[in-house]
């Protein structure tokens, strides 16, 4: 019997009181919905969702791409299109073409994951092999930082006034 492997996204708790994910952004058009005016008009008729997925965690899906940095591109790819819901989350680490490659790539608010591509042996590789943790900088002082899931070892050097 074979045994089927893990998906590289989890539900993140969207119910929780006071975790926002981007809901109530309906922008002029809320305000004007029920009014005399939109009932006439038909662009006004038209649905209010949007086409976001809220509540999707693509963590593991960073760790396991990270984990098979000098492997074989196609397989790589083939086994994490497997295990998720869309391929696009992939394309957040990985860049295709030269001029989309980061060092670094923000994937929350204070979480960022080493920036990765295929290079011409078909081998997924990092963008900067050189970058480590130790090396990374906080730019607030109220979260946690983290970069490939370990915390920032620098802690956030307040801007120095001056003072007359």
């Amino acid at each position: 019997m074979k045994s089927k492997k893990e998906p590289l996204f989890r539900k993140v708790n969207t119910r929780t009181h006071g975790v926002r994910h981007g809901h109530g952004h309906g922008g002029k058009a809320s305000l004007e919905r029920n009014t005399k005016q939109a009932r006439g008009n038909p662009s006004m008729l038209g649905s209010m969702h949007g086409k976001h997925r809220f509540g999707l965690d693509y963590t593991p899906l960073f760790r396991f791409l990270l984990s098979k940095v000098g492997q074989d591109w196609d397989s790589v790819y083939s086994e994490a299109v497997a295990r998720l819901d869309k391929d696009e989350p992939i394309f957040r680490l990985v860049a295709l073409h030269t001029e989309d490659r980061k060092a670094y790539v923000r994937t929350g608010e204070s979480s960022y994951f080493s920036g990765l591509y295929v290079d011409d042996d078909n081998l997924l590789v990092l963008v900067d092999p050189d970058l480590t943790v130790e090396k990374m900088k906080p730019w607030c002082p109220c979260c946690t930082h983290t970069f490939n899931g370990m915390r920032f070892t620098q802690s956030y050097e307040w801007p120095v006034s001056s003072s007359p």
